[in-house]
């Protein structure tokens, strides 16, 4: 037991350090959690003790970024909203959606991504300075809407999207994009818990040294990106792509 906290500690900082500074701690946390925490572990109750651990670091990043970035919070806190409504009807509506399909597109979706990302050398490396316009705050209700039904329903790759949107149609440098991504990945997170908490889906005895290790590693990892900046943020953007298209890819193809 002692051996499998002192894993889930390590697990948690490290997936915590990831996801503030660049994104994809799950990429990390939840392969983790499936091989530390016990085999009969039903999957519901692993990815509910992973959203608790996700939640509390990105509150903490989200915390950091905002103390130090202008927000759009015309935009975010409604698009937030959102999300969260979302997110929780993604959650319940799992039983009765093809996720099956998700992952081949989502693989296409990064491919992509990562093309136009390598290819427009300058995005996400300019400051936007003016206001966002009427049509902007709608699309990025939209974007909230649906980014959170995906996070609900699936998850990988979410804070990614996010902040892809967020630089590729809203012309945000990667700092306030990836500052901005976590505003509204923090309420999927919640929405996520929402459900699983009162199904009974989390153990406390791991999630709450999970979570507190995602938590100081979170802290860590957003002092590494606003100190290092959007050059930085793009490469470990594209970094991040690269693994998730590499996991996606083996998850289709490894028989």
């Amino acid at each position: 037991m002692d051996e499998m906290i002192y894993g889930l500690l390590v697990i948690g900082f490290l997936a915590g350090l990831m996801d503030a500074a660049i994104g994809g701690g799950g990429l990390l946390q939840i392969p983790g959690l499936f091989n530390l925490l016990p085999s009969s572990t039903p999957v519901a109750t692993v990815l509910g003790v992973g959203k608790v651990a996700s939640f509390s670091g990105t509150a903490m990043a989200t915390q950091q970024y905002v103390r130090r970035t202008v927000m759009p919070w015309g935009m975010l806190l409604p698009a937030a909203v959102l999300a969260f409504a979302a997110s929780y009807f993604g959650a319940k509506s799992v039983a009765y959606f093809p996720v099956q399909y998700l992952k081949p597109l989502m693989l296409v979706i990064m491919v992509a991504m990562c093309c136009y990302t390598f290819l427009k050398k300058d995005l996400g490396q300019l400051v936007r300075t003016e206001p966002l316009s009427r049509s902007e705050k709608r699309w990025g209700l939209f974007f909230g809407a649906l980014i959170g039904f995906y996070d609900g329903i699936f998850g990988p790759g979410t804070g990614s999207l996010l902040a892809f949107v967020f630089v590729r149609f809203y012309g945000y440098d990667f700092l306030a994009a990836n500052a901005s991504a976590k505003v509204i990945n923090s309420t999927t997170n919640l929405a996520a818990l929402a459900f699983f908490i009162p199904h009974g889906h989390v153990v406390w005895a791991w999630a709450l040294p999970l979570a507190a290790a995602n938590l100081f590693g979170s802290f860590i990892g957003a002092k590494v990106a606003i100190r290092c900046g959007t050059r930085f943020l793009r490469v470990g953007f594209m970094v991040l792509l690269c693994l998730m298209i590499g996991k996606f890819t083996w998850d289709l193809f490894h028989v």
